[in-house]
């Protein structure tokens, strides 16, 4: 087993679900502390999502094709992908909040330079950077979690953070489309830069490092790659990783095409689109919410998993079959019902992921959360131009996307996680016999 795999025990029925060692006490956060995590987590969904009714109207503000403007959605998650790589390893050396508020003051600076973005092009550019320093967010938040809490306590946190993460992608397309009653879409760039800044000062006030110094990894960038290649020598951690990175290809195929599928085909109103695009994410938040408080701790994680991808499969099938024209002439309804019945499956499929994949290690948080994101963002950044290549007139690229990514992450769960051993796995752990 790999230096940074957990041994699997009898006490808890996931995989390699703790380390051989005895676990760390979890240790209480305030609700204040909960609250800057999640909103940590939500920096991203927060940037894009409110960015998205405006697409449209950036194509025509900026003279540029839609599949050049879905690039600013493309170089935004690259960024994101890139970033963790170097602020997750950055942040086992450092500690968390350096690396953190360094990443929050640059990303300030980017976003307000989106605002006066002239061309597409410069808006791409300060897109990317908005990317990489956004990563410092997302990837310390997941780091924090690690070393705060483990097992099953983590999973259960990590719902949590999903109901207040998931409060940005309800809000935010909301907001976003407000705004653009008052303004154009640069007013949102606008928005997004007053909240980041109160973020950063609460941040600055209240988040306590987390990481002691004696916990810290010394080295530099060949010790973090040492630390990443033993991560990914371990086969149900890659194997987790990729099913919830493909899995959020899915995801994000649909944040991508959704405001052109929803405005230009079904031809709604931002405000319309705002709100199915709201009421998806509450189906998101709720999932995870059932599954924090009733799966958690009663069902396994693996099961609950492989649950999430089979529903994201079967949607993504019901979109395809419509949008193809396989089912006759279909209204808005229908395929709103279909979206509706993926987000909601994201809520227990990404959560559980994660936790699966960060229950494999206990040391080198930093560089494991990186792996996780970067897998993610960089299969994101794929998906997004893929949605748009045959115009913005067809929604098959869409479905064609989020199937392809929901049968790959299917396809890396059972074939590298493999989930029906893991009872065995851990009668033998109990018996000395570790693989």
């Amino acid at each position: 087993m790999p230096e940074h795999a957990a041994a699997p025990t009898p006490e808890q029925d996931q995989r390699g679900a703790c380390a051989a060692s005895p676990a760390p006490v979890p240790r209480r956060t305030g609700s204040l502390v909960t609250f800057l995590l999640g909103a940590l987590t939500a920096t991203t969904p927060l940037a894009m999502d409110m960015y998205l009714p405006s697409l449209p109207q950036v194509t025509r503000s900026l003279h540029a094709p839609a599949v050049t403007v879905q690039l600013t959605l493309t170089a935004c998650m690259a960024g994101l992908a890139l970033g963790q790589l170097v602020i997750g390893p950055m942040s086992d050396r450092w500690g968390r909040r350096r690396p953190l508020l360094t990443g929050l003051a640059v990303y300030l600076a980017a976003t307000a330079l989106c605002a006066v973005a002239p061309t597409a092009q410069t808006l791409i550019a300060c897109r990317l950077v908005q990317g990489l320093a956004g990563a410092a967010g997302v990837v310390i938040a997941r780091a924090v979690v690690r070393d705060l809490y483990d097992g099953v306590a983590m999973a259960r946190f990590f719902s949590t953070l999903m109901l207040i993460s998931g409060a940005a992608p309800i809000v935010a397309p909301l907001v976003g489309g407000q705004i653009l009653r008052v303004t154009d879409w640069r007013g949102v760039f606008v928005v997004l830069t007053v909240v980041g800044a109160l973020l950063t000062a609460l941040v600055w006030l209240r988040l306590p490092e987390t990481l002691p110094p004696a916990g810290r990894r010394a080295g530099g960038v060949g010790e973090a790659l040492r630390a990443m290649r033993g991560l990914l020598a371990d086969p149900p951690f890659t194997g987790y990783m990729l099913a919830g990175g493909f899995a959020f290809a899915a995801l994000f195929a649909y944040v991508s095409a959704s405001p052109f599928v929803v405005q230009e085909i079904y031809g709604a109103s931002p405000q319309t689109f705002s709100l199915l695009f709201g009421l998806n994410s509450v189906g998101l938040v709720a999932a995870g919410q059932v599954n924090g408080r009733l799966l958690v701790g009663r069902v396994s994680l693996d099961k609950v998993l492989g649950t999430g991808l089979a529903v994201i499969v079967l949607a993504a099938t019901a979109l395809l079959l419509m949008a193809s024209g396989v089912l006759g002439e279909t209204g808005l309804v229908p395929v709103a019902a279909a979206l509706f019945v993926l987000m909601s499956a994201m809520g227990i499929t990404l959560p559980n992921a994660q936790s699966l994949a960060l229950l494999r290690t206990r040391h080198a948080a930093g560089s494991a959360s990186a792996l996780l994101g970067t897998c993610s963002f960089l299969v994101g950044a794929v998906a997004s131009p893929l949605v748009g290549i045959a115009g913005e007139r067809t929604a098959v690229p869409m479905a064609v996307v989020q199937l392809a990514g929901a049968l790959v992450a299917a396809a890396c769960f059972v074939g590298m996680c493999r989930p029906w051993t893991a009872r065995a796995a851990t009668r033998a752990g109990s018996e000395g016999d570790e693989n």
